[in-house]
C-alpha cells in the first residue's frame, strides 16, 4: 500500500502545484524563521519553500482528478514535495541549466494543446480553475522548470550506473527462497505486417506538405515546435513540440530516424524521409557531446478502403501458404513483411518494455493480448486490422514461437529480468545515498507542525 501511494504521489505533482516564495540569501536565519511562521510556510529546502496551500492544492488536485486522498496523509505529501525542491535545489548547484525559453516554449505548446483539446483558453482556465492566463502561464512555467531540473539531477545520478553479472547473481542469492519473485506465463510472438500501398499522389502530398513546412522555418521564421504541436501525427511527441532527446548509446526511435538525426548539424531541418510510421522532417535542435535533442513532424499517409482490403487478401493468401506448408513463416516474414525491424529477424517481436522477446501475458496489451489470447504454440492468427497511435492502418498476422507458463524466479532461465531488478535495487540505493548526503549537507527548515512525521528521509537531520 505504501509503494502505491508513493507512485501515486510522484505522479501528481507534474502541473499543479506553486512555488510562489523564493528566501532572499542575503537575509539571516531570524528572519527566515519569522517569515516562515508569517506566510504559512511548511517547508524550507535551500532556496524553496513549501507553502502549506501547497498541500492543500494538492489534495483538491488529487480529488479533481478522480484520486482518493483519504489514505494519502499530508506528511507523505510534504515528503514528496520536499524530495523535488531538493532535486531542483542540488541542480542548480551542480550548474545544471535549464533554458528558459525552452520551459516558455513548453508552456506555449501545453496552452495551444489544451485549447484544442477543450475548445478555448476560457474552458481551459475554468477546467483547471484558474482566474486568469497570465497567472496560469506563470505557474506552468514554475511547475515545469522545476521538475525538468528534478529531471536532470534524477538522471545525473542513476544515468551512469551499470551492473555486472557477478552483482546480479550476488542480487539473487541474497533472496530467501520464500521470496523469489513469481513471474507470470510469457510468450514469444511473432508477426507479419502487410501494409496497404500508398497512391504515387498520396506520398507526393505528403511530402509537399513537410517541405511547406520547413520553407515555412527556415525562410519565414515561423517556430518548429509550433508546427509540430499544429499538425504532427505523434502522439508521443506532439503536445511538447515534436521533442525527443536521443543518446548514441541508448537506441530510441527506429534506425531510419536515428541515422538521419545523428548525421545533420545543429539547427539544420532534414528533407521529408519514410519510417515504418510515416513521413517525417526533423530538427536537431541541440547538440551535446552523444546527446541530442531533436524535434519532428510526422505525417501518415491516408489509404482508401480498397487498398486496406487488397492488403488483408494477399495476407490471408500468405497465411493458407504458411498452413499448408509451402513457406515457412520466418521466411515468409523475411519475403514479405512491411515491418522492417521484425522481419530480418523471422517476424520476432522485441518487448519494448524489456528488450527481450518475451511478453507477460498479464501485462500485454489488451489488443495483441485479444489476438493471440486463444492460440496454442504453432497457430497462426487470422489477418487483423491495426491502426497505432498516429493513424497508420496495417494488417497483420500473429504466431506464438514459445510459451513459458508461470513460474518461481530461475537465475539461467529469468536472468534479464532478475538484471533488471537487480539494477532498479542499486539505483534506488544510490538515489538514498545521495539523499541522505544531500539532506545532510542543505539546509532544511520544517514547520514543527510536521515535527511528529514519520518522514521516509531523515528531514529533521536526526542523528
Amino acid at each position: 500500500m505504501k509503494n502505491t501511494k508513493l507512485i501515486i504521489i510522484k505522479y501528481l505533482f507534474i502541473f499543479f502545484y506553486i512555488n510562489t516564495l523564493i528566501l532572499n540569501a542575503q537575509q539571516n536565519l531570524s528572519v527566515k524563521l519569522q517569515r516562515i511562521k508569517v506566510d504559512g510556510v511548511s517547508a524550507v529546502v535551500g532556496d524553496y519553500v513549501i507553502l502549506e496551500s501547497d498541500i492543500d492544492k494538492a489534495i483538491v488536485e488529487m480529488e479533481s482528478q478522480g484520486i482518493s486522498a483519504k489514505n494519502i496523509t499530508r506528511c507523505e505529501l510534504l515528503g514528496k514535495l520536499m524530495e523535488d525542491k531538493l532535486y531542483a535545489h542540488s541542480a542548480v548547484q551542480d550548474s545544471l541549466e535549464v533554458s528558459d525559453q525552452e520551459i516558455y516554449d513548453y508552456v506555449d505548446q501545453s496552452i495551444a494543446y489544451f485549447t484544442e483539446q477543450l475548445g478555448s483558453i476560457e474552458k481551459v482556465l475554468e477546467f483547471y480553475k484558474k482566474p486568469d492566463e497570465l497567472s496560469f502561464r506563470d505557474e506552468l512555467f514554475q511547475i515545469n522548470k522545476i521538475q525538468k531540473l528534478s529531471s536532470m539531477m534524477q538522471s545525473k545520478i542513476v544515468d551512469e550506473i551499470e551492473i555486472t553479472p557477478e552483482e546480479v547473481r550476488s542480487f539473487f542469492k541474497n533472496i530467501p527462497n520464500n521470496e523469489l519473485p513469481t513471474f507470470g506465463t510469457e510468450l514469444e510472438i511473432s508477426q507479419i505486417v502487410m501494409e496497404p500501398k500508398v497512391s504515387q499522389a498520396e506520398k507526393e502530398r505528403i511530402i509537399n506538405q513537410l517541405k511547406s513546412f520547413k520553407v515555412d522555418v527556415e525562410e519565414r521564421g515561423m517556430s518548429f515546435s509550433s508546427k509540430a504541436v499544429l499538425y504532427s501525427q505523434d502522439p508521443g511527441s506532439r503536445s511538447n513540440g515534436g521533442k525527443y532527446t536521443l543518446h548514441r548509446k541508448k537506441p530510441r526511435m527506429v534506425k531510419e530516424f536515428r541515422d538521419i538525426a545523428f548525421s545533420m548539424q545543429e539547427g539544420q531541418i532534414s528533407d521529408p524521409f519514410k519510417t515504418d510510421f510515416g513521413w517525417h522532417i526533423l530538427l536537431v535542435e541541440k547538440i551535446r557531446g552523444q546527446e541530442l535533442d531533436v524535434r519532428h513532424i510526422l505525417l501518415t499517409p491516408k489509404v482508401d478502403e480498397e487498398q486496406l482490403e487488397e492488403a488483408r487478401k494477399l495476407l490471408d493468401t500468405l497465411r493458407i501458404r504458411i498452413i499448408n506448408k509451402e513457406i515457412t513463416f520466418e521466411n515468409a516474414a523475411f519475403q514479405f513483411s512491411s515491418e522492417k525491424e521484425t522481419r530480418l529477424n523471422g517476424g520476432t517481436i522485441i518487448n519494448p518494455t524489456t528488450g527481450d522477446k518475451r511478453f507477460e501475458l498479464t501485462k500485454m496489451d489488451a489488443v495483441l493480448y485479444n489476438q493471440i489470447r486463444d492460440l496454442k504454440d504453432g497457430d497462426l492468427s487470422v489477418p487483423f486490422m491495426e491502426e497505432d497511435r498516429s493513424g497508420l492502418k496495417k494488417y497483420k498476422i500473429l504466431k506464438v514461437t514459445n510459451r513459458f507458463d508461470e513460474h518461481v524466479a530461475d537465475y539461467s532461465k529469468d536472468y534479464v529480468k532478475i538484471k533488471e531488478l537487480a539494477l532498479k535495487e542499486k539505483k534506488l540505493k544510490a538515489i538514498k545515498e545521495w539523499m541522505a548526503k544531500k539532506i545532510k549537507a542543505t539546509y532544511i527548515n520544517i514547520n514543527r507542525d510536521f515535527y511528529d512525521c514519520e518522514f521516509s528521509n531523515n528531514w529533521r537531520k536526526i542523528y
